[in-house]
């Protein structure tokens, strides 16, 4: 596949506006050319340049030229060093779109504030110490003043560099022209071959300043793993189903995307929803397929412990033989085995540093139609067409059953009507915007129309974190709505080796270690896996220390592997609409004790790690040192290591402590929960939304409690089950008319 380059998929046009001053702009850009400088042999003070001694910068170059790609250009090293934030290609756009777009106006008026004291006298005196303005000093003094920042006893200033640094490093890496020859990362997967995929008819709407009407069965809001098996169910079943979808459709042949355009066309607001507190980040696909395109194929279904708390809590259910039917049914259609899988040198590294230490470890399911994978790219949509996600398998199967497609369509609210003394929803109204004159989003013309589907039952699939918020739009008024969210949280660990891991070759995720997952003893711990690869998903997490030090650990990916620690969190949050512009907002911080966990599961990688040769080893976590193997010692490597023991007293001293810990999310559950009373849940055990007929939620956010494995399967099974009921229903409902009418 990597002698063939996916067709680009050009970005919508660029806000209008300014999200910033232009003093603040120029004190931002000066942080981020801070972060990510331009080096040089100097020892003259300069605004543009970072000067480091000729010894220091031959050092560099040396390290970087060690292991180049054949036909690398010789000054390459030098002109990765010569690169910083502003001169990489498109990095300016992209924080301005970030800022305009994806940035909520509470956190842009935090960031304002800072960048507007920074320029003034008094407010650089108190920030800085100097009374220069931030923008006009060195960059060795800008770069002493952040680095100073991060060990503050103030938590705003170690915030602050901390976001600032991510929102950096971030978009860097999403648009150096030097770090992939760098890496020798190629544009597409060197295994495998293009696929093609399914081809899809979307409904189209002519200009018109009145809504269009259209009537049907069952609407179906989100086209995700949820969405996807009710759509296949009720079609099948004989009923017209139409599926909304606010994103667009992507064939594989412009997949996988380039990370830059990935987080915009495949994912929600850019590629990351941070908490108010920003202690989390949050990764949510928002493409044609849902999570579903860009998952990472693994393939878990839900555990007997979770399945008997869900149903000692009133849904008996989740133990019966109906369910087990529906995960068994949604796994075959995706063909999930373990039959054909090839670890690369990360998920080795589990399975191998598990057997060594006792760990419990076992492979992963993928599902990949009974068909060998090896992809490290399907984050950013799998270009191969053999990832079963619901584009894949549940969608086709839809349409081929008569199911009709709208993408581009914001659903707004639902609509009810008082039928029988019962409010009945009775269909949802939306926004649909148009593709341009060139079948993409870059253009100006493109055409809005406003959409009323009328429907005897609307499914909400819209995920976790958007699935309450059109409950709450439509006026319904449950206090549970949005409450009870679950995120996994993680945290990370990597390590480097003396030789190339080239650690983006490969199926993503396919070891699980689950040692520690009832550290408890009421299910309640962590899971270790694999991370997925890609620059910019994981060397963003690499605290900040200097300029020069972190361009030399990016350079080192080829080298690394890296990995997750993720609890089954016990404690909640929520969702809630912003104020202003009612875009999601998220109230979370990981508690002590799921972070507990969490370092639990980071110890025991780091050991994982040690044990299996790794040359260094390190954290997400600011302030830790990394561990560096000492050469000159050949004796194979043991835990009892007096300096290995040494670095994990310092890390668990440390501990996840906020704002120094660095911590993601991937799977979001919960938010509409199900339950046997409407007091503590949103939906009842059928998956209708109390106190309203007619509407049901079937996704991630019906999950009673965090899921403990990666929630795919978890949701395909529940939607099958849930869809196949209301498919029941409808036929009932036919069944009574059609009696009345005779």
């Amino acid at each position: 596949m990597g002698a063939i380059a996916p067709l680009a998929s050009p970005l919508p046009p660029p806000p209008k506006g300014e999200p910033l001053t232009p003093s603040q702009w120029r004190t931002l850009l000066a942080i981020a050319n801070t972060i990510i400088p331009a080096l040089e042999v100097s020892t003259s003070p300069s605004s543009n340049r970072l000067g480091i001694q000729a010894s220091e910068y031959a050092a560099a170059v040396e390290t970087l030229s060690n292991g180049l790609q054949p036909g690398t250009p010789r000054d390459l090293p030098q002109s990765y060093l010569a690169e910083n934030f502003s001169s990489a290609g498109g990095a300016e756009e992209l924080l301005h779109r970030t800022l305009m777009d994806y940035v909520n106006t509470d956190a842009r008026k935090g960031m304002s504030f800072i960048l507007s004291a920074l320029d003034t006298r008094a407010g650089c005196l108190l920030l800085t110490g100097y009374s220069t303005s931030f923008h006009l000093q060195p960059v060795a003094i800008r770069q002493q003043i952040l680095q100073r920042w991060t060990v503050s006893y103030l938590a705003p200033l170690r915030l602050g560099v901390k976001s600032l640094s991510l929102l950096s490093k971030a978009i860097w890496l999403k648009s150096s022209p030097t770090l992939g020859p760098m890496l020798g990362f190629p544009r597409a997967p060197v295994h495998g071959k293009p696929g093609k995929g399914y081809e899809y008819s979307f409904i189209q709407f002519p200009p018109g300043s009145k809504p269009e009407i259209i009537e049907t069965d069952v609407v179906i809001i989100g086209s995700g793993c949820g969405g996807g098996v009710s759509a296949k169910n009720l079609a099948e079943a004989g009923n017209r189903v139409i599926v909304v979808e606010k994103a667009y459709h992507y064939p594989a042949e412009h997949l996988p995307m380039t990370e830059k355009d990935a987080g915009i066309h495949l994912f929600q607001n850019g590629g990351v929803e941070s908490s108010d507190d920003n202690s989390i980040a949050t990764v949510a696909g928002q493409a044609w397929g849902g999570g579903g395109t860009v998952n990472w194929s693994a393939s878990l279904q839900t555990q007997a412990f979770v399945r008997t708390e869900w149903a000692k809590g009133g849904l008996p259910f989740f133990t019966s033989s109906t369910f087990q039917e529906s995960l068994d049914r949604v796994c075959e259609r995706m063909g999930v085995s373990t039959e054909y899988i090839e670890h690369n040198k990360t998920n080795q590294v589990l399975l191998d540093g598990s057997r060594r230490l006792g760990y419990s470890c076992k492979v992963v399911p993928q599902n990949t139609g009974g068909k060998k994978h090896h992809c490290g790219y399907c984050t950013l949509g799998c270009g191969s067409a053999e990832k079963q996600g619901p584009t894949v398998s549940w969608l086709p199967d839809a349409e081929r059953a008569g199911a009709k497609f709208v993408e581009g369509f914001e659903a707004r609210t639902l609509f009810f009507e008082q039928k029988a003394g019962k409010k009945t929803c009775t269909g949802v109204r939306g926004v649909w915007r148009s593709r341009d004159s060139n079948l993409g989003v870059s253009g100006h013309d493109r055409t809005s129309r406003e959409i009323i589907l009328k429907a005897k039952r609307v499914i909400v699939s819209a995920g976790t974190l958007q699935s309450p918020l059109l409950l709450l739009r439509s006026g319904l008024k449950n206090p549970q709505i949005g409450r009870n969210l679950h995120l996994h949280p993680v945290a990370f660990v990597g390590a480097i080796y003396p030789e190339e891991t080239r650690p983006w070759e490969g199926a993503i995720l396919t070891a699980v270690v689950d040692e520690f997952q009832n550290l408890d003893q009421h299910g309640h711990g962590a899971k270790l896996e694999a991370m997925t690869m890609l620059p910019s998903w994981f060397l963003p997490t690499i605290p900040w220390t200097s300029g020069l030090d972190y361009k030399l650990i990016t350079a080192k990916m080829k080298n690394m592997t890296a990995y997750i620690s993720l609890a089954r969190d016990r404690d909640s949050g929520r969702v809630y609409p912003d104020p202003v512009d009612g875009r999601c907002r998220i109230s979370y911080t990981p508690s002590a004790f799921d972070r507990s966990h969490c370092l639990e599961g980071m110890l025991a990688l780091a050991k994982i790690c040690y044990i299996s040769g790794a040359r260094e080893v390190f954290t997400c976590v600011s302030g830790v040192s990394s561990f560096t193997r000492d050469d000159s010692i050949t004796e194979p490597p043991s835990l009892n290591d007096p300096p290995f023991q040494a670095w994990l007293g310092e890390i668990r001293k440390k501990g996840l402590v906020f704002p120094e810990a660095t911590m993601s999310s991937a799977h979001q559950m919960g938010t509409c929960r199900m339950g046997a009373t409407e007091k503590g849940s949103v939906v009842d055990p059928r998956g209708q939304v109390w106190g309203v007929e007619n509407v049901y939620v079937a996704d991630t956010s019906v999950f009673p409690s965090a899921s403990g494995v990666n929630p795919s399967v978890t949701a395909l099974a529940i939607a099958d089950w849930i869809s196949r009921e209301v498919g029941k229903g409808l036929r009932m409902e036919g069944r009574v008319s059609e009696g009345a009418r005779l």
